[in-house]
Formats: structure tokens, C-alpha cells, sequence
């Protein structure tokens, strides 16, 4: 009797899972239709994208800093191909019912202690003032996002997913589009727990902050020659992102530099910083990269088939 409550319980627990990962289809499916036909709401993630990108794209074409780089420069349609699939595309095949599900097998195990994820939620936003609530979440997410990239780097497994981005030969803002699928895989799974534990935001909350970061990325990876004065120390820039990407750097820097994603304080704060000089016309990939594939799909599935190094 025992063995069928057990069997029963897996199976509807099995089934639960399976109606989870089939709603986020349909829900993500539905939101993605939603954002393409709707032009009244400043939060329209696809059209705000689009938007940012144009406006970092005409400041490179007005205000070049490798003015020898053409305005469609190479692998240009290639980061494009990225940025539909890892924006769009990505969300509906894997991340959304992922994520649901993540969260849902969270909250089961939470469960099995008689506690939920609210009731440990450690600070809710809502009790903090507008502004100073929503810096504290974009603080704590970069920092833990400043980690996840250092791991990426250091962690060899991890690496060679990471090399997908750092095959870039010439910076340009749809740089920031290009990186293997598994990268958020790992970022979210890392980032969940603690916005978990941490209340009270809204769609619109999260909205701000993920258009202010994509603006930083895409500013980071472009052709352009600004640090923002003293304000480097506070954001990531291209000054300082383009040796994040050199091919060539100091024995003691083989593991990375500039690890920043939209903060440039934590590089500072930790020794990881690196900014000799201007930069601009340092060579751009990693060590060997010469036989990396240039294929979109060729890239998506060489840490899978590539023996590594």
C-alpha cells in the first residue's frame, strides 16, 4: 500500500512538472505574440531592444573609435542571428519553462522542511523607498553576475561555452548578443535563490533595470572610445570592456580581467581591473582561437562535439 501512495505521489508530482513546463510554452508564446502587435507600453521588451540597439549603432557610425572598422563590420549579420535567438527565441525553447520549473522543485524542497520561499524571504523591496529599493537589487544581481562571469572564465567546463563570446574579432554593439545558450542556464541558476529570497518586485521594477544593463552591455561592447570620465570606476565602458576580450594578456591575467558586467566597482574593489592604455587597436579572440568555428550553429554545438583542449 505503502510503494502505490509513493508510486501515486511521484506520478503527480511528474505531472505537475509537465503541465508547468507546458503553460510556460503557452504563456511565453502568448507574451512574445503580445509584445510584436502592442506599441502602446514603454515596457515592450522586442521593440525596446530594437531601439536601443539602432540609437548605440548610429552613436558608432557618428562617433566611430576604430574608424578603420566598417559600419557593418564582420560577424555583424552573425550577432544578429544571436540576438534574436538569445533574447527570443532561447526564452521559448528552454530558459522559460526552465525557470517555472526551477522554481517550482525549489519550492517542493523548501517544502519538505514546512517552510515556503516566502517565508524566508530575508528583505521585500516594497518596505524600502521606490528608488533606493530598486538599486538594491540591480547592485546585488551585477555582483552576483560579476562572480558567475569570473567562474565562467576560470572554471574550464565553463570556458569553453564562454568561448562563444569571445571569438568576437571586431567589437561592435551586437557583440553583447553573442554567447552559447548554456550561459544563461548557468547565470539563472545562480541568480535564483537570492531574488528569490528577496520580495516584492515588479514586472515593470525588473523592465527599468533590464533596459538600463542592456544599455550599459551594449555601450561596453561597441565601437566607441569612452571611460565616462570618473564615472569609470562606478560602470563598466568600452575603454574598459575591450580588454576584457583581448587575445593577449600578462602572465598573471591569463584567467581574465574586467569581469564587469554593468559595475566597474567590483573590479576595482578586487584586483581585477585592467586598463593599460587606450586599447583600441589591440588584437581581439583568445589563445588559439584560430580554428573556432565561424558558423552559427557550428558555435551552438562545438562544446558538445569539440574535444577540449
Amino acid at each position: 500500500m505503502d510503494y502505490l501512495v509513493l508510486h501515486s505521489q511521484k506520478t503527480a508530482t511528474s505531472m505537475k512538472y509537465l503541465e508547468i513546463i507546458k503553460s510556460s510554452y503557452q504563456d511565453y508564446w502568448n507574451y512574445l505574440h503580445y509584445e510584436l502587435v502592442s506599441l502602446n507600453h514603454w515596457d515592450n521588451y522586442f521593440y525596446g531592444l530594437i531601439a536601443i540597439s539602432m540609437a548605440v549603432w548610429l552613436l558608432e557610425i557618428v562617433f566611430p573609435w576604430r574608424k578603420q572598422q566598417a559600419i557593418i563590420r564582420k560577424d555583424f549579420w552573425l550577432d544578429l542571428m544571436y540576438m534574436f535567438f538569445n533574447f527570443f527565441l532561447l526564452n521559448l525553447i528552454v530558459l522559460m519553462a526552465l525557470s517555472n520549473t526551477a522554481s517550482e522543485i525549489l519550492n517542493d524542497f523548501f517544502g519538505l522542511f514546512g517552510v515556503s520561499l516566502i517565508e524566508i524571504q530575508i528583505m521585500d523591496i516594497n518596505t524600502l523607498p521606490y528608488g533606493l529599493g530598486l538599486i538594491v537589487f540591480f547592485v546585488l544581481t551585477d555582483f552576483i553576475q560579476w562572480n558567475t562571469h569570473k567562474l565562467l572564465h576560470r572554471v574550464p567546463f565553463l570556458w569553453h561555452f564562454h568561448k562563444v563570446h569571445h571569438s568576437a574579432k571586431e567589437m561592435g554593439f551586437a557583440t553583447h548578443f553573442r554567447y552559447h545558450w548554456a550561459e544563461p542556464v548557468v547565470y539563472k541558476s545562480i541568480l535564483y535563490i537570492p531574488v528569490a529570497i528577496i520580495g516584492g518586485f515588479g514586472a515593470r521594477d525588473l523592465a527599468l533595470v533590464h533596459f538600463f544593463t542592456i544599455c550599459i552591455g551594449h555601450l561596453n561592447h561597441s565601437n566607441l572610445g569612452w571611460d565616462y570620465g570618473i564615472l569609470k570606476y562606478i560602470f563598466n565602458n568600452p575603454k574598459m570592456h575591450v580588454w576584457h576580450h583581448a587575445k593577449y594578456l600578462p602572465k598573471d591575467r591569463t584567467s581574465g580581467v574586467n569581469f564587469g558586467i554593468t559595475l566597474s566597482i567590483w573590479d576595482y574593489m578586487f584586483n581585477s581591473s585592467y586598463v593599460p592604455h587606450a586599447g583600441e587597436k589591440i588584437q581581439l579572440g583568445f589563445q588559439d582561437d584560430e580554428g573556432f568555428p565561424r558558423d552559427f550553429l557550428y558555435q551552438l554545438t562545438f562544446p558538445f562535439i569539440k574535444k577540449k583542449n
